[in-house]
């Protein structure tokens, strides 16, 4: 559905403002007033005048004259707030603040005489306004080198480039982007309530700087490993989101290391720590793979072309269970432990299965006992 609020975002190129924007437009937010370091004045003012919301998330963090900081992060809302009474605008302000507010530093400084003007624009005009504190953010379309941490890790680790860690048992806290875009939008919806005009984004997540390398890191060694991050913690996977994001373009696809003889091909695809793995098996036509047994592990099969028989025996009994599987139908077929079990090929094709095993395969300790399903 669309909707047509005129909303403005200053810094609309920037790391927050693009990933505001853009979840705008796929919400429906058809007109977007977007202004960056660009957009001439006479223009501003026009915008201002129409809006009906604004997201100020113009800054600056990593200037290379610190004087700069009170031209980014003082000089813009002034300059929005003498707009905002020269069209008598009565639209709400989102502003872009940090945690560094009150910190000693001339960044944090520049942030707290920020607040401040609007703070007190606000109380002498009522005018409705909201100020959030950011913590580190973290996400796609942050700048390496300039905006985060966590990007500069994720663009160097993917690309095998060298980190730099001064205390690797420093603590950072971190938002993530989605998170922070999600509760900017509950503003705009009325959805929050602001305490003297300060507000945080949740959750938090507190992590050392030497952990968050070895994570990523782990996240590049991934495609050697198989083994996939977890994605029920969170944090994990909005990490593992975002070093994606940071993957060269050239290097999306990788290759697997299949294992092949004269029968077919067996290949891991992932692995996971807490779901165990999933690997795709190839049979030449009249092949059979399998004949033995597990105690504990047990695994599911899909074939997904060519034609199967699954044979299934109990360990200690003499009656054959058979189960005809094709490519045409798919489904599901366990493979309980305590059972010798075959899959043979059946048909003139090769046999493609994907198989599921509930534990990452464990030379030391396989849990895989030799047994022929046929007793005769």
């Amino acid at each position: 559905m669309e909707k047509i609020t005129p909303i403005l975002i200053t810094g609309a190129n920037g790391f927050i403002g693009r990933n505001l924007s853009a979840t705008l437009k796929g919400l429906g937010y058809s007109r977007l007033l977007l202004v960056d370091k660009e957009t001439p004045n006479a223009l501003f003012i026009d915008y201002v005048k129409e809006a009906k919301f604004i997201f100020h998330l113009a800054g600056i963090n990593r200037p290379t004259d610190p004087r700069e900081f009170i031209e980014g992060n003082v000089d813009t809302i002034s300059k929005l707030i003498d707009t905002i009474k020269f069209t008598k605008s009565k639209a709400p302000i989102v502003v872009s603040s940090s945690i560094q507010a009150l910190a000693d530093n001339p960044y944090g400084k520049s942030k707290k005489a920020g607040e401040d003007l609007l703070l007190e624009f606000s109380k002498r005009y009522h005018h409705p306004i909201f100020i959030y504190r950011f913590t580190n953010v973290f996400g796609k379309w942050s700048r390496p080198n300039y905006n985060s941490v966590v990007a500069t890790f994720c663009y160097n680790i993917s690309r095998g480039l060298p980190i730099k860690i001064n205390d690797e048992n420093a603590k950072i806290a971190l938002i993530y982007i989605d998170d922070v875009v999600r509760e900017l939008i509950r503003c705009l919806e009325g959805k929050t309530e602001t305490i003297d005009g300060i507000l945080r984004v949740l959750p938090e997540y507190e992590i050392t700087v030497g952990q968050l390398a070895k994570t990523i890191q782990g996240f590049a060694l991934s495609r050697t490993t198989l083994v996939l991050t977890n994605q029920h913690d969170l944090f994990q996977k909005k990490l593992y989101a975002t070093y994606l994001s940071y993957v060269d373009e050239n290097q999306f696809s990788y290759e697997l290391k299949s294992h092949q003889d004269q029968r077919g091909s067996f290949t891991e695809l992932f692995k996971t720590l807490e779901q165990g793995q999933i690997s795709v098996n190839i049979s030449k036509p009249g092949i059979t793979k399998g004949n033995h047994y597990h105690h504990t592990k047990n695994e599911k099969f899909i074939v997904v072309s060519g034609d199967a028989l699954i044979r299934f025996r109990k360990v200690d009994d003499t009656k054959i269970i058979e189960y005809k599987v094709n490519g045409q139908k798919l489904q599901v077929v366990d493979i309980p432990p305590g059972y010798a079990h075959s899959i043979v090929n059946i048909g003139t094709q090769d046999l493609v299965t994907i198989m599921w095993a509930s534990e990452i395969f464990d030379p030391l300790n396989p849990d895989t006992y030799p047994m022929e399903v046929d007793n005769k």
